[in-house]
């Protein structure tokens, strides 16, 4: 175990130079070189002539290896160079993405973060995390650049999916699941550990804009965005977080000292690492021009708490001449230099400090395991959100004729951060550079725009790249072809505007058709035509294409739809929902989803996912969450409100947590809610009230009557999944600790005031069954 006094030693025995080395990254790209008979081949010789003064990180290496055997060769051979270079053979840290899997071709991926969120069983996520671990370790990676703890209340954003939704409880235990399966349960001998990003409130941009400016009070920053990372360190003993895109009140996050040192260090008692998200340092003389030169962005950033510069050592390279000059204090520079070496000797680069590099990584990852988690996710992860008895469809019984753009592709059911995308962009230029992208010019394109621009017609090629990477998976089509061979398919229906659909032919396609079954969505991912993802934002988050109309057009023929949703953000479904007879979500559940959705349409698996965010009725709402104060959003308590004129109904369309069922339940107290011993415990009964058996999720809200300042309409504290056969009940006691309500009081500590809370147990946040009161004693932290 290193001790801050050894780490302060090692310290000061390297020359500035080589301390400011420890505080960037080296590209690995940079490493290839290109030779015209033989190919890319890794040149480690180039490490030294670029950082001749040691390496902090190796970054960008999922470009390395086709396999995992190559991959692993790689990363050894330049782990190798970097101790022969750094000092006292300090190794590089080596960090790969992993939201939802193993970020690389050879990596097992899972349903993204927003489907897993929607699965309400943190067990699961950690059990996914952990696979995903045994990948990492296996190939000699230390840091995991996730889980995304950002709250998503806008859909406009384009990187919904790679959160964990909006409410900060369900987001905190989402994490802290995810933060456990990487690092082996909190161990301190644990050799991967996972970052937590973006700090903080990276999903509250401007208008939905990707690195927009945040305008959110403190109280609303420290109580609900910084809850997900507050328990991820108190819980899960998260080491490593990186820094937001964003600014807060003008500074950016990147050099805001509030923000990575007096909140994130002094107030949530984090004692780990900050990296920087890619480029931001950067950014802030580009971006946000708060600096004139690299050396005082540099200096700003390390100043405020940020200890790395990534992807490459750039602007940090400068901190040299900062401090020669007398304008940096290098006590600064020698605090980030400690941190890194503190995480660099607990995963096992230093030297004779800290942990062995090899005890962990015998365990290969187990492909039958994850083969598992992966159904399992999905299986929970779909939420019916709308039915009136059409499903579940019996095979055979019905003429099933299934239409939509989404019905018959694979690459639709994956995020941004997966393997399939990750392939994308390499492909993506080598089309633009040989001309095979209309519109584009080769000879002005540069690669930095290669997300920022439309690339049309590439989509057949990453369909067959997503089916070659995944060739198991099947199409919602195949799937339901295999359950009901008789299916018809029709293809109606885009993704791209400026498609016209004549009623004619719809009525004549779905005339033998005793249901339609109509596949539609959204592309997600990095570059192409997608509509979501990084960078990704849009004015309206719709339906693209003509896939709305198509909707109402096939409910005009009379014939019942089901509508399949495949997103990874809350849409503006009410339109499709109206047209519909049973809508179904499907959140992005990667090479699974045909299997999965088709169960569902055919009763083989009863629904049970609850949405991680609020559907709104109109873009006019937005952002719309269960959360809100009192006095604004949707749900008034007291009755005193003001509404939006011109919509008559203010609910959403879909409430957090929402999400029916092929059965019904009903939630009793059966006992009196109270407190003791600093846990909020409320015994609950859940019956399933219908005829088939089935699986639901408790879910526990609270509000304080009366505070001195204003707080959320309601509060989720805890929730349950819980299985539940027809006919039967399951006695529960939901136990939640009072720092869940804990919150910013008047003199700026966090606590609780004495008073009455509304307790309340319901199957969503609009759903609310029974209703309790209890006394809370005043606490402060």
């Amino acid at each position: 175990m290193a001790t801050p006094s050894t780490l302060t030693k090692l310290t000061s025995r390297l020359t500035l130079e080589q301390k400011v080395a420890q505080l960037g990254g080296l590209s690995l790209p940079s490493l290839v070189a290109f030779d015209q008979h033989t190919g890319p081949r890794l040149d480690t010789g180039r490490l030294a002539e670029q950082l001749p003064h040691g390496v902090g990180h190796l970054a960008l290496g999922w470009f390395l290896g086709q396999d995992a055997d190559t991959l692993r060769k790689a990363l050894a051979q330049v782990q190798r160079t970097v101790r022969e270079v750094s000092p006292f053979g300090i190794g590089g840290l080596v960090h790969f993405e992993g939201i939802n899997g193993f970020l690389h071709a050879c990596g097992e991926q899972f349903p993204t973060a927003w489907a897993q969120a929607a699965t309400w069983d943190p067990e699961l996520i950690r059990r996914a995390s952990s696979i995903t671990a045994a990948h990492m370790r296996d190939l000699g990676v230390h840091l995991l650049f996730a889980p995304v703890m950002d709250l998503s209340r806008d859909p406009r954003w384009g990187r919904v999916h790679e959160t964990y939704g909006e409410d900060p409880e369900l987001a905190a235990r989402c994490a802290v699941a995810f933060v456990e399966g990487i690092q082996a349960g909190n161990s301190p001998d644990a050799e991967l550990l996972a970052t937590g990003k973006h700090f903080l409130g990276f999903g509250a941009s401007e208008g939905g804009l990707n690195m927009a400016t945040v305008q959110l009070g403190r109280r609303t920053l420290v109580d609900d965005y910084a809850e997900p990372f507050r328990r991820a360190i108190a819980e899960a003993g998260l080491s490593v977080v990186m820094n937001a895109y964003n600014d807060i009140d003008g500074i950016p996050a990147a050099a805001n000292h509030w923000l990575l040192t007096e909140l994130l260090r002094g107030e949530m008692g984090f004692t780990g690492m900050v990296v920087s998200d890619y480029e931001s340092v950067r950014m802030l003389r580009t971006r946000y021009r708060t600096a004139a030169t690299p050396g005082r962005a540099a200096a700003q950033a390390v100043t405020a708490g940020l200890d790395v510069e990534l992807p490459q050592l750039n602007a940090f390279a400068h901190l040299v001449e900062e401090v020669t000059s007398g304008r940096l204090d290098e006590r600064v520079v020698d605090r980030a230099v400690a941190r890194v070496l503190a995480i660099k000797a607990r995963t096992g680069l230093v030297p004779g400090i800290g942990t062995s590099s090899t005890t962990a990584r015998l365990a290969r990852p187990d492909k039958v395991a994850a083969s598992e988690v992966r159904h399992a996710i999905a299986a929970r992860a779909l939420v019916l959100l709308h039915n009136d008895g059409t499903l579940p469809l019996t095979p055979g019984e019905l003429r099933v004729v299934v239409v939509g753009p989404a019905a018959h592709e694979v690459r639709i059911h994956f995020g941004a951060y997966t393997s399939v995308a990750a392939g994308e962009m390499p492909a993506a230029v080598k089309a633009v550079r040989a001309g095979e992208v209309p519109g584009v010019d080769p000879e002005a394109f540069a690669s930095a725009d290669i997300v920022a621009t439309p690339l049309p017609g590439l989509e057949p090629r990453f369909e067959a790249m997503a089916r070659a990477l995944h060739p198991e998976a099947r199409t919602v089509l195949e799937a339901v072809r295999e359950v009901d061979p008789k299916a018809a398919y029709v293809p109606l229906g885009s993704f791209e505007d400026g498609q016209p659909l004549d009623p004619a032919v719809m009525s004549t396609a779905v005339a033998e058709a005793d249901v339609v079954v109509a596949v539609v969505g959204e592309r997600t991912g990095r570059v192409g035509t997608n509509t979501a993802g990084e960078g990704r934002s849009s004015v309206s988050p719709s339906l693209p294409g003509n896939q709305e109309e198509l909707v109402e057009l096939l409910a005009a023929t009379g014939r019942p739809v089901v509508t399949v949703v495949v997103s990874g953000r809350p849409l503006l479904l009410e339109p499709v929902t109206r047209a519909s007879n049973a809508v179904l979500l499907a959140p992005l559940l990667g090479e699974t989803a045909g299997e999965a959705i088709t169960s569902v349409l055919f009763g083989e698996t009863n629904p049970s996912g609850k949405l991680p965010g609020t559907i709104p009725r109109h873009l006019g709402q937005i952002p719309a969450y269960h959360g809100h104060r009192h006095g604004s959003g949707y749900d008034h308590p007291s009755g005193d409100t003001y509404g939006y004129v011109d919509l008559a109904d203010q609910s959403p369309l879909f409430a957090f947590g929402h999400g029916l069922s092929y059965t019904s339940f009903d939630i009793a107290y059966t006992g009196e809610a109270e407190v003791r011993d600093g846990l909020l415990r409320t015994p609950v009964r859940v019956s399933n009230t219908g005829s088939a058996d089935g699986e639901t999720v408790v879910q526990l809200y609270v509000r304080q009557e009366a505070a001195s300042v204003v707080l959320p309409v309601r509060r989720l504290v805890q929730f349950q999944r819980v299985a539940v056969a027809a006919g039967e009940s399951a006695d529960l006691v939901l136990e939640a600790p009072l720092s869940r309500l804990h919150y910013t009081l008047p003199d700026g500590r966090r606590g609780l005031e004495h008073g009455e809370v509304a307790v309340m147990a319901g199957l969503s946040s609009h759903d609310i069954r029974c209703v309790t009161s209890v006394s809370v004693p005043a606490t402060v932290q």
